[in-house]
Parts: structure tokens; C-alpha cells; sequence
């Protein structure tokens, strides 16, 4: 990479951290109604993983996927809004925090319902596939999502198919509030994969590096027709399942620890020693953001709620 790319990573990371925190002002504020699942400690993820796709490769995801709309390049302003249910939101006001997508960027979604999105992966890359398009298809998801119908249907499918889909495991360790370890028969996510003789490969989820060059690298394998792959990848989340999780299921002391692998220090760490920035860039990319997400609150506080005559547009499709 060259430095720009390394400071772009770093300042989408930013972006989506202080995005979330203001996130979760305004919901403790009642100016964001409904749920709200924070990324928090996720940012290495989905910014390493979608740095690694190509404009045609797809991308649909759960309903933490705030940081995933912006990797994808929703603007700050369009996702602020939709958090607050306004009209000049990514999906008009009318999906919210958990709802955000933009298919004119490949961006299908996040969608609320654990799991229900994986058939639908399944589906976009058997239509990519029956056209002879070459665009893969990256489903990122939970590992509480790997214990359902929806996970074993949509993985058994396409590789009976042999279709181009990256099936990416985000695993924050607990699903809402039980620990992976009480909910999984097996000790690793990706060992799920071994069932339907599909290829896998565990990756440190707190290293943008470690996740881009690995998404890179299945990204590329599935592109080349070898039929999907699964990456499981570990992180963390460091706060709560959504705003209102009291977490009493793991104590602070864990939580602390995970911090000290906070993916944005590391990052930070790993520019500056290696001189590919100094310390008063990095400070200049976080006066930038901060101020990018100030203005995109002040969008969309100002901005208009959705029309009442507007309620029954964007529910079905006209074909000319």
C-alpha cells in the first residue's frame, strides 16, 4: 500500500468510531428511536474487508452495519439521518439504524432478522453466476447466526452451486448475551465450514492489515471460480449488544482487556513506528472527522422528516 491508502484506512476507522459515538448520545438523547447496534471495536473488519473488493463484488450484512455503510461510501450525512429517521437518510428515514443500504454502491444491506440475509447472499451470486458476471458476493454475519436453519441451507447451496460467495464470520464472542463457547457445539466458527467440504481460515479481526490481506486473498479465490470460502474473524465488540444491554453476562476486566487491542491504537501504532505518518497527521485526520460528524449531526437534526404522502413509495418495484 502507499501512504494514502494506509491513511484512508485509518481515517475511515476514525470516522466510524466517532460516527457511533454520537450515535449513542443521540439515542441516550431520544432523538434516535428503535435499536441500535454500535461497531465499536469492529471498525478493522469491515474496512479491511471491503478494501479488498472490486466496485463489482457485493456486499450485504446483519444490522450492525453502520460501519459497513460507510466503508462501502455512504456519506456520514446520509447515515446520520437515517439514524434519526429522516428523509435525507441512505433509506429515506424509512429503515433506520438497522436497515441502511445503497445498491448503486453494491451495498444490499443490513437486515434485522439473525441470519435471514444469508439466503439471500446465496441468491445474489447465483444471479451473478447465471449472467457470467465475475462479482463475488461478501456476507459478513455474527457467529450467533451460525447456529441457525438460514447459516447451514445458504452454505450447503452454494457450494453445491459453486458459487462466488465469501462467507464472513464476524465473531465478537457473544451473541446478544451468551458466549459463544455456551451456544456453539464446536470450539471454532470456522470449523462449520469443514461440513460442506468448503475451504476456511481464521483471522485477527483487531489488524486492518491482517483482514484486508486476507479478504484480498479469498476474495480473489472465489473470484477465480473455485466456489466460496469462509472467513471467521475474530474481534470484539466493546460495548453492548445494542443501547439498551446492561451487559452484566462479562465483567469490565475482560472488556478492558480487549481494549488494549483497540484496532484504531494498533493501527495508529503501527503507521507512526513504521513512518508511513507522524503523530500530527493522525491528529489532523481526527480534528477532520470530528468535524465531518459534527456537521453530519447538524444535517441531519435540520433535515425534514419523511412525508406523510410519501408512505407507500419504494415498497414495490415497476418494471417499464
Amino acid at each position: 500500500m502507499d501512504k494514502q491508502t494506509y491513511l484512508f484506512l485509518y481515517y475511515q476507522m476514525v470516522l466510524i468510531r466517532r460516527l457511533e459515538e454520537r450515535g449513542a448520545e443521540l439515542y441516550q438523547a431520544g432523538k434516535i428511536g428503535g435499536f441500535m447496534h454500535l461497531y465499536i471495536g469492529q471498525e478493522a473488519v469491515s474496512t479491511g474487508l471491503i478494501a479488498a473488493r472490486q466496485p463489482q463484488d457485493r456486499v450485504i450484512t446483519a444490522y450492525r452495519d453502520h460501519g459497513v455503510a460507510i466503508n462501502c461510501g455512504i456519506s456520514v450525512n446520509q447515515v446520520m439521518a437515517e439514524l434519526l429517521g429522516k428523509a435525507t437518510g441512505i433509506s429515506k428515514g424509512r429503515g433506520g439504524s438497522m436497515h441502511m443500504a445503497d445498491v448503486t454502491k453494491n451495498f444490499w444491506g443490513g437486515h434485522a432478522i439473525v441470519g435471514a440475509h444469508l439466503p439471500l447472499a446465496s441468491g445474489l451470486a447465483l444471479g451473478d453466476k447465471y449472467a457470467g458476471r465475475d462479482g463475488v458476493t461478501i456476507c459478513m454475519f455474527g457467529e450467533g447466526a451460525t447456529n441457525i436453519g438460514f447459516f447451514h441451507e445458504a452454505l450447503n447451496l452454494s457450494k453445491v452451486w459453486t458459487l462466488p460467495v465469501l462467507w464472513v464470520c464476524e465473531n465478537n464472542r457473544y451473541g446478544m448475551g451468551t458466549d459463544v463457547a455456551r451456544a456453539s457445539a464446536v470450539s471454532e466458527i470456522q470449523q462449520k465450514a469443514e461440513g460442506y467440504g468448503m475451504e476456511h481460515e481464521r483471522v485477527d479481526g483487531m489488524n486492518v492489515l491482517a483482514v484486508y490481506e486476507a479478504g484480498k486473498k479469498a476474495i480473489e479465490t472465489v473470484r477465480s471460480g473455485s466456489g466460496p470460502r469462509m472467513l471467521e474473524i475474530m474481534t470484539y465488540r466493546f460495548r453492548g449488544h445494542s443501547m439498551g444491554d446492561p451487559e452484566r453476562y462479562r465483567k469490565q476486566e475482560e472488556v478492558k482487556k480487549w481494549e488494549e487491542q483497540d484496532p484504531i491504537g494498533l493501527f495508529c501504532d503501527y503507521l507512526t513506528s513504521n513512518k508511513y505518518a507522524t503523530s500530527e497527521e493522525l491528529v489532523q485526520i481526527d480534528d477532520r472527522v470530528k468535524g465531518e460528524v459534527q456537521k453530519a449531526v447538524e444535517f441531519a437534526e435540520a433535515s425534514p422528516e419523511p412525508a406523510l404522502d410519501t408512505l407507500f413509495e419504494d415498497i414495490y418495484t415497476e418494471e417499464a
